[in-house]
C-alpha cells in the first residue's frame, strides 16, 4: 500500500488577487471616463475621500507583496516535503544515531539531506526545530503545539495590517460623515431668512456638506470591502500552508522521530 502525500491544495494567491485587481481597476477607469472620480474630488472639499484612495493602494501593495511572499513559502513547503518522503527516513536514523553535528551546533538529518534540498522555508526551519527539540528532550513525548504556534505567526506575518486598513478605511469614511454633516449644519445657525441671497448661499454650503459626508462614506466602504476581499485570499492561503505543515510534519515527521526512539 503507497504512503499517503500530503498535498498543498489550492492555486496560488496571485492569480485571483490579479483577476480581482484588474477587475476593480477596470471598474475605477470606467467610473474616470464618466467623471465620477473627477466629481468626487471637486465636490469633497475636505480631501478625506483623496487620502483613502492613497490609504487603499498603499494597503494593496502590501497585500501583493505579502502575497508574493506566501507563494514562495507554498513553493518552500512542496520541495521541503517532497525531501522529507524522499530522504525523511534515512535522514531521521542518522539523527538518532549521531544527534549533533560534528560542530555541535546544529542537529544531523532531515537539515542535511544528501541532495540539500529540504529547503530554506518556514516550513523547513519548523521541521529542523522538531528535529532538534527530538534530540535533545530525549525519550519524552514529541508535542509540537507551541512549535506550531510559533509556525503561525511567522507565517502570518503582517497580514494582520489587512484587518487595520479596512478598519480605517471605514473609521475615514465615518469621519467624513461627522464632518459633511458640521458642514451642512453650520450655516443654519447664522441664516438670515429675510435674505435670499443669504438661503441661497446657506443652501450651497449645505449642499457641499451633504456632499462631503455621502462621498466619503461610500469610498470608505467600498475601499473597506476592496481591502477585506484581498487580504481573504493571503489568509485562505496562509492557512492551506499551514494545514500542509501540520498534515507533513504529524504524519511524515513525528510518526518517524517517536518510531526512531521506541524501544526495539
Amino acid at each position: 500500500m503507497s504512503e499517503r502525500q500530503p498535498r498543498l491544495s489550492g492555486a496560488d494567491p496571485l492569480l485571483p488577487w490579479l483577476v480581482f485587481t484588474g477587475v476593480s481597476i477596470f471598474a475605477f477607469l470606467v467610473l474616470w471616463y464618466f467623471g465620477f472620480i473627477a466629481k468626487m474630488i471637486d465636490e469633497d472639499k475636505t480631501y478625506i475621500s483623496v487620502v483613502i484612495v492613497l490609504l487603499y493602494i498603499a494597503s494593496s501593495l502590501h497585500c501583493l507583496w505579502r502575497i508574493l511572499a506566501i507563494g514562495r513559502e507554498g513553493e518552500a513547503a512542496r520541495r521541503t516535503a517532497q525531501a522529507i518522503i524522499r530522504d525523511g527516513k534515512s535522514a531521521l536514523v542518522a539523527i538518532g544515531s549521531t544527534g549533533m553535528s560534528s560542530t555541535g551546533s546544529a542537529p544531523i538529518g532531515l537539515g542535511s539531506t544528501p541532495d540539500g534540498k529540504l529547503g530554506h522555508g518556514l516550513v523547513a526551519g519548523h521541521i529542523r526545530d522538531l528535529v532538534t527539540k527530538a534530540h535533545l528532550q530525549g525519550a519524552a513525548r514529541l508535542d509540537q503545539t507551541l512549535l506550531l504556534r510559533v509556525l503561525a505567526d511567522r507565517l502570518r506575518g503582517s497580514n494582520r495590517y489587512g484587518a487595520f486598513a479596512s478598519d480605517t478605511l471605514m473609521k475615514l469614511g465615518l469621519l467624513g460623515t461627522i464632518v459633511g454633516f458640521i458642514m451642512m449644519l453650520a450655516p443654519i445657525a447664522g441664516l438670515d431668512t429675510d435674505s435670499k441671497e443669504a438661503v441661497r448661499s446657506s443652501m450651497s454650503l449645505m449642499s457641499g456638506g451633504m456632499a462631503v459626508a455621502m462621498y466619503t462614506t461610500l469610498v470608505g466602504l467600498i475601499g473597506s470591502i476592496l481591502i477585506k476581499v484581498q487580504y481573504h485570499f493571503l489568509d485562505g492561503a496562509t492557512s492551506r500552508i499551514f494545514s500542509f505543515a501540520v498534515d507533513l510534519t504529524e504524519v511524515h515527521v513525528i510518526s518517524a522521530l517517536e518510531a526512531q526512539r521506541a524501544p526495539g
